[in-house]
Protein backbone atom coordinates (compact mmCIF):
# COMPACT_ATOMS: atom_id res chain seq x y z
CA UNK A 1 0.00 0.00 0.00
CA UNK A 2 1.23 3.74 -1.04
CA UNK A 3 1.21 6.80 1.35
CA UNK A 4 -0.44 9.40 0.57
CA UNK A 5 0.38 13.10 1.27
CA UNK A 6 -1.43 16.26 -0.11
CA UNK A 7 -1.08 20.08 0.33
CA UNK A 8 -3.63 22.04 0.72
CA UNK A 9 -4.43 25.87 1.98
CA UNK A 10 -7.11 26.48 4.55
CA UNK A 11 -8.35 29.35 6.26
CA UNK A 12 -7.65 29.68 10.24
CA UNK A 13 -10.67 30.95 11.72
CA UNK A 14 -10.66 32.92 15.25
CA UNK A 15 -12.19 35.74 17.27
CA UNK A 16 -8.17 37.18 18.12
CA UNK A 17 -6.89 39.81 15.85
CA UNK A 18 -3.74 38.17 13.70
CA UNK A 19 -2.16 40.00 11.31
CA UNK A 20 -2.41 37.98 8.47
CA UNK A 21 -6.45 36.81 9.22
CA UNK A 22 -7.57 36.70 5.81
CA UNK A 23 -4.68 34.61 3.86
CA UNK A 24 -4.90 31.36 3.91
CA UNK A 25 -2.42 28.35 5.74
CA UNK A 26 -0.61 25.50 4.41
CA UNK A 27 -1.82 22.52 5.67
CA UNK A 28 -0.65 19.06 5.07
CA UNK A 29 -2.90 15.95 4.62
CA UNK A 30 -1.70 12.78 5.45
CA UNK A 31 -2.67 9.03 5.16
CA UNK A 32 -0.56 6.25 5.79
CA UNK A 33 -1.97 2.61 5.44
CA UNK A 34 0.89 0.90 6.62
CA UNK A 35 0.93 3.56 10.08
CA UNK A 36 -2.75 2.86 10.58
CA UNK A 37 -5.44 2.27 7.65
CA UNK A 38 -8.01 3.92 9.90
CA UNK A 39 -6.43 7.39 10.54
CA UNK A 40 -5.67 10.02 8.68
CA UNK A 41 -3.31 13.38 10.17
CA UNK A 42 -3.82 17.17 9.42
CA UNK A 43 -0.01 19.05 9.84
CA UNK A 44 -0.82 22.56 10.63
CA UNK A 45 1.65 25.05 10.85
CA UNK A 46 2.73 26.41 14.14
CA UNK A 47 3.24 29.86 15.86
CA UNK A 48 6.72 31.74 16.89
CA UNK A 49 5.54 29.82 20.58
CA UNK A 50 4.58 26.77 19.18
CA UNK A 51 5.83 24.54 16.72
CA UNK A 52 3.40 23.08 14.04
CA UNK A 53 1.28 20.33 15.21
CA UNK A 54 0.38 17.28 13.86
CA UNK A 55 -2.91 15.81 14.37
CA UNK A 56 -3.75 12.19 13.94
CA UNK A 57 -7.57 10.96 14.10
CA UNK A 58 -10.12 8.59 12.18
CA UNK A 59 -10.63 8.50 8.51
CA UNK A 60 -14.47 8.09 9.35
CA UNK A 61 -14.50 11.17 12.00
CA UNK A 62 -13.17 13.51 8.72
CA UNK A 63 -15.43 11.38 6.21
CA UNK A 64 -18.57 12.31 8.02
CA UNK A 65 -17.48 15.53 9.06
CA UNK A 66 -18.15 16.43 5.88
CA UNK A 67 -22.02 15.82 5.68
CA UNK A 68 -22.77 16.15 9.66
CA UNK A 69 -21.33 17.38 12.55
CA UNK A 70 -19.20 14.66 14.43
CA UNK A 71 -16.82 14.71 16.85
CA UNK A 72 -14.32 13.23 19.85
CA UNK A 73 -12.62 15.63 22.44
CA UNK A 74 -9.79 16.68 20.90
CA UNK A 75 -11.51 17.23 17.03
CA UNK A 76 -14.96 18.25 16.06
CA UNK A 77 -15.67 18.25 11.92
CA UNK A 78 -18.77 19.37 10.58
CA UNK A 79 -19.89 20.96 7.18
CA UNK A 80 -20.00 25.09 7.08
CA UNK A 81 -22.61 25.83 4.21
CA UNK A 82 -22.11 23.83 1.22
CA UNK A 83 -18.84 24.04 -0.21
CA UNK A 84 -16.50 24.62 3.22
CA UNK A 85 -15.82 22.14 6.25
CA UNK A 86 -14.67 23.30 9.57
CA UNK A 87 -12.21 21.38 11.55
CA UNK A 88 -11.79 22.05 15.13
CA UNK A 89 -8.58 20.92 17.25
CA UNK A 90 -8.60 20.98 20.81
CA UNK A 91 -5.02 21.05 22.88
CA UNK A 92 -3.31 22.37 25.99
CA UNK A 93 -2.58 25.38 24.05
CA UNK A 94 -6.00 26.27 23.02
CA UNK A 95 -8.33 26.02 20.06
CA UNK A 96 -7.20 25.95 16.48
CA UNK A 97 -10.71 26.68 14.48
CA UNK A 98 -9.46 25.74 10.25
CA UNK A 99 -11.30 25.62 7.51
CA UNK A 100 -11.29 23.66 4.34
CA UNK A 101 -12.43 23.79 0.56
CA UNK A 102 -14.61 20.61 1.01
CA UNK A 103 -13.91 19.47 -2.31
CA UNK A 104 -10.08 19.45 -1.23
CA UNK A 105 -11.11 17.00 1.77
CA UNK A 106 -13.11 14.76 -0.39
CA UNK A 107 -10.41 14.25 -2.99
CA UNK A 108 -7.49 13.53 -0.05
CA UNK A 109 -10.46 11.25 0.96
CA UNK A 110 -10.75 9.26 -2.01
CA UNK A 111 -6.79 9.23 -3.01
CA UNK A 112 -6.53 7.39 0.60
CA UNK A 113 -9.36 4.43 -0.17
CA UNK A 114 -7.70 3.91 -3.51
CA UNK A 115 -4.19 3.69 -1.72
CA UNK A 116 -5.74 1.37 0.37
CA UNK A 117 -6.53 -0.68 -1.95
CA UNK A 118 -3.18 -0.45 -4.33
CA UNK A 119 -1.88 -3.43 -3.79
CA UNK A 120 2.68 -3.47 -3.74
CA UNK A 121 4.24 -4.53 -6.31
CA UNK A 122 6.75 -7.39 -5.35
Amino acid sequence: MSAVEQYARAHIVTDAEIPDETDDIPVVLRYDPDLDPRSVRIGLPGSHAHGSHEWTFSRTLLEQGLRAPVGTEEIRVWPCGRVQTVVEFHSDHGVSVVQFDSRTLMRFLRRTYLAAETPVAQ
